[in-house]
């Protein structure tokens, strides 16, 4: 027990001493925080009638970010999976970054459904025996279990590993060996329930595809490593924590990989919707070209494809893609295009048009937009706490005085 409060004390002085830079970013965030906090507030005051959603669109600005975020944290496999099981020893000094980032990313995924029912009040009707779970009927059941399961496993074993290292030990293997088998498995769980989420809802045919749960494996697939390749090239670039160039072309060829199969999927959908289209095309009619005059989300779409082929192409050469300034510029790219994507491309074209034709357009407000930007700077701030009680305990610069 009395190991364990050092490590916290330790772990608490390692978070908070830095460079200026290093609290001027925190500082930032803090800031960004309680102007998320405050537009929180004006909401719960008000109501969600300060957001820009409506009974014709219900779902905006909030569940597209927590639909994209539930696929980054999912990309952690991507690191887990070959370091833990396959013995790859180059993704080894990588893969704790990746499950801090898993932590933050499901963090935050939780905030904005919070925000999005409309306060934290109502969110106990998802707590089993107290609310109504409504499990095993309920998708919704499902992604409660899987999305806090997956938390739960994330945080766990790297403080396992972690609290060993900080000891000068090695961890037993036989202990989080088992949960990292899990985790592979849940990793696929968690994008493929909520992919579930939107695919059951038979009123609303823009997600009733078959091709919808492995396309958000696939656009995670490339989100979420590409993300960890720039947050690793900032660390190896700012610390000491070495990261080799084998670890970031390995992550940068499964990034390409699932990019292209992205694009691939994304054209099939294109085909099906297009080539023979029925009255149930008039989502996509909307999203790519406008309907009647209405045409909110069409430069989101076409912006968002743009840098998706953009971006697809640079890491498909090789020379390119080699090239750490190409990979960073692609990996950018790539990221905010499946982040408009899997957003505002998918998410609010749902609702469009309604159930009896009515076109109903939906921008966010300035309130959702402030909330969003807090939740995030929540999970940057988080993220960076992680990496920062990490990196000094796997360089050895803090260990446990006996």
């Amino acid at each position: 027990m009395q190991v364990f409060v050092q490590f916290i004390k330790d772990g608490f002085q390692s978070a908070t001493k830095g460079n200026f830079t290093y609290h001027v970013w925190m500082g930032t965030l803090t800031a960004l925080m309680l102007l998320g906090a405050f537009a929180f507030y004006i909401q719960l005051r008000d109501g969600l009638i300060v957001t820009g959603m409506s009974d014709k669109v219900s779902w905006g600005l909030y569940i597209s970010n927590f639909t994209f975020l539930v696929g980054v944290a999912a990309a952690a496999v991507m690191l887990v999976l070959p370091t833990y099981i396959l013995k790859d020893i180059n993704l080894k000094q990588a893969v704790l970054i990746g499950e801090g980032l898993a932590v933050a990313a499901l963090i935050m995924c939780l905030a904005f459904v919070t925000v999005d029912l409309g306060g934290p009040a109502r969110a106990w009707h998802l707590i089993p025996k107290l609310g109504y779970f409504n499990w095993p009927n309920s998708m919704l059941a499902w992604d409660v279990i899987v999305l806090n399961g997956y938390l739960f496993i994330n945080v766990t074993i790297p403080l396992y590993i972690l609290f060993y290292h900080y000891q000068g030990k090695e961890p037993n293997k036989n202990i989080y060996l088992p949960g990292v088998l899990i985790s592979v498995f849940w990793a696929v769980g968690i994008h493929m329930v909520t992919a579930f989420l939107y695919a059951g809802l038979p009123a609303r045919p823009f997600w009733n595809s078959s091709l919808l749960g492995p396309r958000f494996l696939a656009s995670a697939f490339s989100a979420g490593p590409a993300l960890i390749i720039l947050i690793l090239s900032f660390i190896r670039r700012y610390t000491d924590y070495r990261i080799p160039n084998t670890t970031l072309r390995k992550l940068a060829l499964v990034t390409t990989v699932a990019a292209q199969i992205n694009l691939i999927m994304l054209i099939s959908e294109l085909f099906k919707e297009f080539y023979s289209p029925t009255h149930h095309s008039q989502s996509a009619v909307y999203l790519f070209f406008g309907l009647h005059g209405k045409s909110g989300l069409v430069p989101w779409i076409w912006s968002a494809i743009s840098l998706n082929v953009i971006a697809t192409g640079i890491l498909t050469f090789h020379t390119l893609r080699n090239q750490f300034r190409w990979l960073a510029l692609a990996c950018g790219l790539l990221f905010v295009a499946i982040w408009i994507e899997k957003g505002m491309g998918l998410i609010v074209p749902g609702f469009i048009p309604g159930s009896w034709g009515d076109i109903v357009e939906y921008t966010p407000s300035l309130v959702e937009i402030l909330v969003t930007i807090g939740i995030w700077a929540m999970g940057a701030f988080i993220f960076t706490l992680l990496v920062k009680v990490a990196i000094p305990i796997e360089l050895g610069k803090v260990r446990y005085q006996r």
